[in-house]
């Protein structure tokens, strides 16, 4: 089954982030505006003017980001190739950039599932994500995103508990592990669901089979750190989290360029 394209191409969108979605100061950029204003940053073509200086100009927040293939879906597909200043409801368009982004992600990890639990991931559940997210604007808005969380959600767990069978990992789901140096802690096979990691230290450690959906890794310590084997670890955390030439990714995930030592 061919699955829409999960990492994004800025090149294919209209700078869908870059107006429709709100952000704040306080959240790492460099001002705060609503949703569908467009950022002050925003050329003529849909480029960002200060893409190469971004962490040094004060827009970490935008470094961190990633739409998961969402933005040039909605401009190539759902629009037809309609940049925003066609659009008359920029309302609409945000909240379908919303619900496309949110498939993307589903996607993104039952294709992680499936490759290390096949057996446990229905064809037919993502069969109808990939149907949903080619819809048209009304049945993506009036779609039950909560009946395909809790779906989804099903799955990811089982396939979680199947490929960690064995390694007696601890349950440190949603656990509060902000600023804690972890480097002696056996995290193999454990799961940090939810798992609040931001400014950890773990440094060095072999996250063998660890889950980590939804772990907050901002400025986490990952340098020499093995991801390799992870599980639903995304762009965004990676990129939200310090690492160096020795941290290894799982493939298909980027080293962010703002690392140290890449290369």
């Amino acid at each position: 089954m061919r699955l829409p394209v999960l990492s994004s191409d800025c090149s294919r969108c209209s700078g869908l982030c870059c107006v429709l979605l709100p952000f704040s100061r306080d959240d790492g950029f460099g001002v705060t505006k609503g949703g569908g204003t467009p950022c002050h940053n925003l050329a003529g073509d849909d480029s960002c003017r200060i893409h190469a200086t971004l962490r040094t100009d004060g827009w970490v927040g935008c470094t961190r980001f990633e739409c998961f293939g969402a933005g040039q879906h909605v401009t190539q597909v759902t629009y037809a190739g309609a940049s925003w200043r066609e659009v008359a409801d920029l309302g609409e368009m945000a909240a379908v950039l919303s619900v496309v982004r949110a498939l993307h992600e589903m996607l993104l990890h039952l294709r992680t599932a499936a490759d290390r639990a096949p057996d446990l991931v229905p064809d037919a559940l993502v069969r109808e994500i990939v149907a949903l997210d080619g819809a048209d604007p009304v049945t993506l808005l009036t779609a039950d995103l909560d009946d395909l969380h809790e779906r989804v959600g099903t799955v990811l767990h089982r396939a979680s508990t199947a490929v960690r069978a064995g390694l007696g990992g601890a349950d440190l789901a949603r656990a509060d592990l902000a600023g804690q140096d972890l480097r002696g802690r056996d995290l193999a096979g454990a799961t940090l669901r939810g798992a609040l990691l931001i400014r950890a230290d773990l440094r060095g450690l072999r996250l063998l089979d660890t889950d980590l959906l939804g772990a907050d890794l901002r400025d986490a310590d990952v340098r020499g750190c093995d991801l390799a084997s992870t599980l639903f670890l995304t762009q965004p955390q990676v990129n939200a989290a310090i690492g160096d030439a020795t941290t290894v990714l799982p493939a298909g995930l980027d080293r962010p360029g703002h690392w140290q030592g890449r290369h």
